[in-house]
This record gives structure tokens, C-alpha cells and sequence, in this order.
């Protein structure tokens, strides 16, 4: 039998950066109760390239003004039914990238979706979480040396 590798123990809000999207120390919301990633965006299009669909958007984050303006653009995207906060299906573009979340470089899918009125532009699902953190609801940023409210 394999043997499980250590869980690191994070709080309920951690501080986590998107390198390939050049995000760096936003805050994040740790929600067990979410099975996804979300990351807050808006300006979120479709384009055609050259016969090809290539997604663009925009981070919203009142705490790094200077990520409102970047434009991201991926070509390896797609679409999927993701259940909100409030149990509604809602339909989200979906794109795989990597996440930093402590010394921890994790790849995984986020849907972008508007978060405008929740209050970390970035929630954390228990899919990034299985087999890798362990939750101390307690707490707030354990892996940064540097502690936020």
C-alpha cells in the first residue's frame, strides 16, 4: 500500500497566486462545503481566432486595482454546469492552471464566474483540498509569515 503523503494544515482564508496568470497573494475563502475553485472575474468573452474559440477575462479585485486592467487569454478552455452559493446551476467557463497556495504549487481547474458581492474574489473547493490540506477552521493564514485579519 502507498504510503499518504503529510496534509498541510491551512486556515479558512489563505493568501494563494495564479503564477501562469500572473496573480500574486490575493485572498482566498477555504470552503470545504464547495466541490470547486472559483476565481472572480469579469469582461469574460469568447473570441474567434482563426476558427478558433480563445476565452478572455479580467480579475476583479478591490485590493489589487492593477489586475483589473490585465487581460487574460487561454485557448484550453471549456464550458461546464457548476452549482452557486445558492444552489443554482450556473453555466462557467472552466480553464486548468496552476495554483500557489504556501510553498505548494498545485494544477488544477477554476471556473471563473462574478463574485462581486462575496468577499474574497477567490474561494477554494474541497476538490483542491482532498488528500493535500487539512482545514483549521480556527485560523487565518497559517502559510504566510505575514498574518491578515
Amino acid at each position: 500500500m502507498a504510503e499518504e503523503k503529510p496534509k498541510i494544515t491551512i486556515g479558512r482564508r489563505e493568501k494563494v497566486s495564479f503564477p501562469d496568470l500572473g496573480i500574486f497573494d490575493i485572498d482566498a475563502k477555504i470552503d470545504t462545503g464547495a466541490y470547486t475553485t472559483a476565481l472572480h472575474c469579469h469582461d469574460i468573452e469568447v473570441k474567434d481566432e482563426n476558427g478558433k474559440p480563445v476565452l478572455y477575462f479580467k480579475l476583479l479585485d478591490p485590493s489589487h486595482p492593477e489586475y483589473n486592467k490585465q487581460q487574460q487569454r487561454f485557448v484550453d478552455f471549456k464550458e461546464k454546469d457548476i452549482k452557486n452559493s445558492f444552489g443554482a446551476l450556473e453555466r462557467r467557463y472552466v480553464l486548468k492552471t496552476r495554483l500557489k497556495i504556501g510553498r505548494k504549487i498545485v494544477k488544477t481547474s477554476i471556473s471563473l464566474t462574478d463574485r462581486g458581492n462575496m468577499r474574497f474574489p477567490v474561494l477554494i473547493g474541497r476538490k483542491l483540498l482532498l488528500r493535500r490540506f487539512i482545514v483549521d477552521v480556527n485560523e487565518t493564514y497559517l502559510l504566510n509569515t505575514k498574518k491578515s485579519a
